[in-house]
């Protein structure tokens, strides 16, 4: 018999910004960083023979849970990623949601309906997880060994070994960040003791604690932004009126404010790049803006964000992080390594939010009405 611990990875960009990462090789959170220390001590005192990790960094960071306390190598394994998204990839779940609804239903609950261009079919998916998992098994007959891999990956083996078909997968859970799977190969089979073991992970910081879409039997989530191309000819009294609002919000006073100046910077930047400028909605609500300046610090590697904005209504409910996903997209596309932008001194509440995304200050400027933090965050 061999024993295999199957472990989803810690949390990582696409878990955190709702962008969509199968092949995509986002990195993990500073929420990951200590999901990997909780799990690294879970698995202090436990034999382990051998390493897997899938061959995206967010699974390989996650095997150092592992590696922290066992001298073993890191074994590469590419049959271990995740799905292929196809054209869906790295692109906001909000908007597939709004713009091809039915096949983000049936992804969520009947998977092997699913199509879209450039995508792994779900059968596909299955018969390469449990290929690696049962040729890994054989391999290391009477050992214990540690594979680290992937959301779906993970559900579609579990789904494939009850022998739970595609229009019931509402039968197996999504499994949390980290969650443990524990699994027995024994004469080509395998068998399943438990899945989905997220017990090593207080409330805090587990990442489902703070999302429903997964607790529902249809498992559909269209509670996140879609992001569409602003087009300022026609929504310029929206963006003054919205950098109007965000500029008293955030300085309790509109002293130092330039309609003209920051209209003209807002054209200028849509001109240089469609992605530069970008309206957020809810449903079709109106939910804010993301502004980039692909010039600003690009000689440093860096991207820049001039404005990130939610409307009232949408603070306090965990969208601002998709705003700052779609500009860690724009910009490491254009090969960036940094993320940077300035926040007011006193504007604790956007430092402490920032902060929370991993961003750190590395320095201080004059600005028109005080001192402006210069924040940074590496990509």
């Amino acid at each position: 018999m061999t024993k295999i611990y199957l472990i989803r990875h810690a949390e990582a960009e696409g878990n955190l910004y709702r962008r969509i990462h199968g092949h995509y090789n986002g990195d993990i959170t500073p929420r990951g960083h200590k999901q990997i220390d909780l799990l690294a001590e879970r698995f202090r005192d436990i034999a382990i023979d051998a390493v897997y990790a899938s061959d995206l960094q967010r699974t390989q960071k996650t095997a150092g849970s592992i590696l922290k306390h066992h001298d073993l190598p890191l074994n590469i394994e590419a049959r271990l990623k995740e799905v292929d998204m196809g054209v869906w990839e790295d692109t906001s779940w909000g908007n597939v949601a709004y713009d091809e609804p039915e096949q983000m239903c049936v992804f969520a609950n009947d998977p092997a309906k699913w199509e879209v261009e450039g995508c792994e079919h779900f059968d596909d998916l299955k018969a390469r997880m449990k290929g690696i998992i049962c040729e890994l098994g054989k391999k290391h007959e009477g050992q214990t060994i540690v594979c680290f891999s992937h959301g779906m990956a993970i559900r579609s083996l579990i789904s494939e070994i009850q022998g739970v078909p595609s229009e019931r997968i509402y039968e197996v859970q999504h499994g949390d960040n980290t969650c443990v799977a524990a699994l027995n190969y024994i004469d080509g089979r395998l068998e399943i003791e438990y899945y989905n073991d997220n017990s090593h992970l207080p409330v805090e910081l587990s990442t489902f604690a703070g999302q429903d879409w997964w607790k529902e039997k249809i498992k559909v989530d269209f509670s996140n932004l879609r992001l569409l191309p602003m087009d300022i000819a026609e929504d310029a009294q929206l963006y003054t009126s919205s950098y109007r609002e965000g500029w008293e919000y955030a300085h309790g006073t509109l002293s130092g404010f330039s309609e003209e100046l920051y209209l003209r910077t807002a054209t200028n930047a849509s001109k240089k790049n469609p992605l530069s400028l970008m309206k957020a909605l809810y449903g079709n609500d109106f939910a804010g803006i993301i502004e980039l300046d692909t010039e600003h610090s690009a000689s440093e590697g860096a991207g820049w964000i001039s404005f990130c904005y939610l409307t009232s209504d949408m603070r306090g409910h965990n969208m601002g992080v998709q705003l700052v996903g779609h500009a860690v997209s724009v910009y490491r596309k254009l090969g960036r390594n940094l993320l940077r932008l300035h926040v007011a001194e006193n504007n604790t509440r956007a430092i402490a939010f920032y902060e929370k995304l991993g961003f750190e200050c590395i320095g201080s400027e004059s600005g028109s009405l005080c001192p402006l933090k210069l924040m940074e965050l590496k990509l």
